[in-house]
């Protein structure tokens, strides 16, 4: 059910943080003080946690205590004891990002600044197929519906990732991999629901032959309207369902991997804009994804992986896009020596058709648009615990050419378990066609908005300074200083006719950083904080009426701090607490935040799990101006997970 907002004056802000404080030390401490059995918090110890093999620094498996990026991974255990229901909700669990939920369904996800709807400096990758729209630069969060069960873990990198991963890896990359086959075998059933969200989920795992599995899964979600301040109901009501499948088998030195989804959204009636009716939003789409590895003779290895993507959308405010993507792409990894190197390329082709809407419309309607790369990177140790890292990408579009992302990192390990790192990257926004052919009205000129026939790509230069140690079994943390020189980010001038261009510049810097800490064998505590400042201006030649302002909206601070506690056999006490500091732009103020779990393993097969959302705070925005912006207010759902 969902809790309504009381009568009573809100509490003030210092008076919800010392609750949520309270709610995340004290309970688990009570606890802790009668009971004495030697349960463990989680399946993975904190040395553990700092030895998961992660991909996205180097494109090759790595301990996570050695790669010199700021990285945060985000485990399957994690996702499941905070209660998240859906993706984005998930990503708030890396201290690294910056997440606020718009509607129902939207949300605003970046890393170090930019924040907003479209997100264009954010690469997110699920099992390596990108999942932002071409045409934008950005993510669709309510076209990506995943079951967070077969989620393995999500590698979260900010900063630059160019080098591996080429153009809109700017300012991080999230990086979504799925469970082997192998272990998700059998049934598992899920259901629940709160006041604002009913969903179901099914999967079923089978072996494949004697060297194979297989899983085929469906799910389906319901979530209803979002409220404004005054308690008026936001027409963003929504149903999704998926499909999908996913199979796995070995042949001596050779693995393949062959999977696929399917999906649906619908929103609800918006009404009418004047005499235009604006028809519910819906979105569809497939994809199918192949990929083969072979081990090769002294440690190397060969991959090719290749994806096909269609899509399609129907907004009748803004405009109905619908793609189809193919993708190949070729690694080579090798070791010889002291030097680890990978390399490889790729080719991106894409066709769309962006039907015009009521406000926007793109001129040609419909492109076709390929990408080629080439990439390089070579790891290899100067001494004895110093490790120098070269990287180059050579990105080709058919805007601006080709594009030259180098990247240069530095590793220290000045005793065990420490590392001291640093790095020199180049990172770029690639035009896209919201950039070049955007038209707003669509009809015709003269245009109040039109896209830039010169606009080129934005460009970070980047400084990183990180370190990261775990001076004891019990606690470990990392912290990583940055700083980002920007060039020819995006600007407008004054309508008529206001073209898109490149003429802001400046920096933005900060500090991001998280520890763990096992207080107890059955409790742990885990804290993050990440800070920003800005300092863009416009080029003495610009026209622009708003200036950076439009490029996003930003918190100065946020911090979170999450308490996960076993009070007893087979059951889970969670509690997270997060503080988000104001955003300018839109006056959205301020918030505090604290959500709990309590899990209860009934058997071993069953499950139930009580969420509760915004536990100290009535209601509160996290996103957009006011006064038509949704506000999120205190929720308890009960979900059951079922296993066979």
């Amino acid at each position: 059910m969902q809790i309504t907002r009381p009568c009573a004056r809100k509490m003030p802000p210092l008076t919800r943080v010392a609750w949520g404080l309270f709610w995340v030390l004290a309970c688990p401490l009570a606890e802790a003080a009668v009971s004495s059995s030697n349960r463990e918090i989680a399946d993975l110890s904190l040395e553990e946690l700092a030895a998961i093999e992660v991909t996205s620094v180097s494109r090759r498996g790595e301990p996570l205590s050695a790669a010199p990026a700021s990285i945060y991974v985000i485990t399957q255990d994690a996702i499941r004891r905070a209660g998240a229901s859906s993706l984005p909700e998930a990503l708030r669990l890396a201290p690294n990002l910056q997440v606020a939920r718009i509607d129902a369904t939207q949300y605003a996800i970046s890393a170090r600044g930019f924040n907003n709807a479209i997100g264009n400096k954010l690469l997110v990758l699920v099992d390596g197929r990108t999942v932002y729209a071409h045409f934008f630069s950005g993510v669709l969060w309510d076209q990506q519906d995943l079951m967070l069960d077969d989620v393995e873990r999500i590698e979260v990198i900010s900063g630059p990732g160019a080098t591996l991963w080429g153009a809109n890896a700017v300012n991080g990359v999230i990086n979504i991999i799925t469970r082997p086959t192998a272990d998700t075998q059998g049934w598992l059933v899920l259901a629940g629901g709160s006041g604002t969200e009913r969903g179901a989920a099914l999967r079923y795992g089978a072996a494949l032959g004697e060297r194979g599995h297989l899983r085929v899964y469906a799910k389906t979600a319901k979530l209803d309207n979002t409220e404004t301040a005054a308690e008026t109901p936001v027409r963003d009501a929504n149903e999704r369902h998926a499909l999908g499948f996913r199979a796995d088998w070995a042949a001596g030195v050779d693995s393949f991997t062959f999977q696929g989804d399917t999906y649906r959204t619908r929103a609800e009636h918006r009404g009418f804009f004047g005499p235009v009716e604006l028809t519910p939003i819906a979105s569809s789409g497939s994809n199918l994804l192949g990929r083969w590895s072979r081990r090769l003779d002294g440690g190397a290895d060969l991959r090719l992986q290749a994806y096909v993507d269609r899509s399609e959308r129907e907004d009748a405010l803004l405009y109905k896009p619908s793609t189809d993507l193919a993708d190949l792409e070729v690694q080579h990894g090798l070791s010889f020596g002291e030097h680890k190197l990978v390399w490889g390329g790729g080719y991106r082709r894409t066709r769309d058709t962006i039907d015009p809407g009521l406000f926007f419309g793109f001129v040609p309607s419909s492109r076709t648009l390929s990408w080629t790369n080439l990439f390089v990177q070579d790891d290899f140790a100067i001494t004895q615990g110093l490790d120098l890292t070269l990287g180059l990408k050579l990105e080709h579009n058919g805007y601006t050419g080709t594009e030259t992302l180098p990247n240069l990192r530095l590793a220290w390990q000045p005793a065990e378990a420490q590392l001291l790192w640093a790095a020199l990257s180049r990172a770029v926004r690639a035009p896209a066609r919201l950039d070049r052919d955007i038209r707003l009205p669509p009809g015709g000129p003269p245009y109040i908005i039109a896209g830039g026939s010169d606009f080129v790509s934005e460009v970070a230069n980047v400084l990183e300074l990180g370190y990261r140690a775990q001076p004891h079994a019990d606690w470990s943390y990392s912290v990583t200083a940055f700083l980002h020189d920007w060039r020819n980010l995006r600007s407008g001038q004054p309508p008529p006719n206001a073209m898109v261009q490149n003429k802001i510049d400046g920096r933005t810097w900060g500090v991001e950083g998280w520890a763990t800490w096992q207080a107890l064998p059955a409790w742990r505590l885990s804290a993050g904080l990440s800070t920003l400042k800005k300092d863009l201006r416009l080029r003495a030649d610009s026209t622009d009426p708003v200036g950076p302002a439009n490029l996003g909206d930003d918190p100065d601070y946020q911090w979170s701090l999450r308490s996960a506690f076993n009070p007893a056999e087979g059951q889970e006490f969670d509690v997270s607490l997060r503080r988000v500091a104001a955003l300018p732009q839109a006056s959205v103020p301020a918030y505090t935040a604290v959500d709990a779990r309590y899990g209860w393993r009934i058997t071993r097969q069953v499950e139930l799990a009580l969420v509760g959302q915004n536990l100290v705070d009535s209601a509160h925005p996290e996103f957009a101006a006011a006064p038509g912006r949704s506000e999120f207010g205190r929720s308890l759902g009960l979900w059951l997970r079922w296993s066979l």
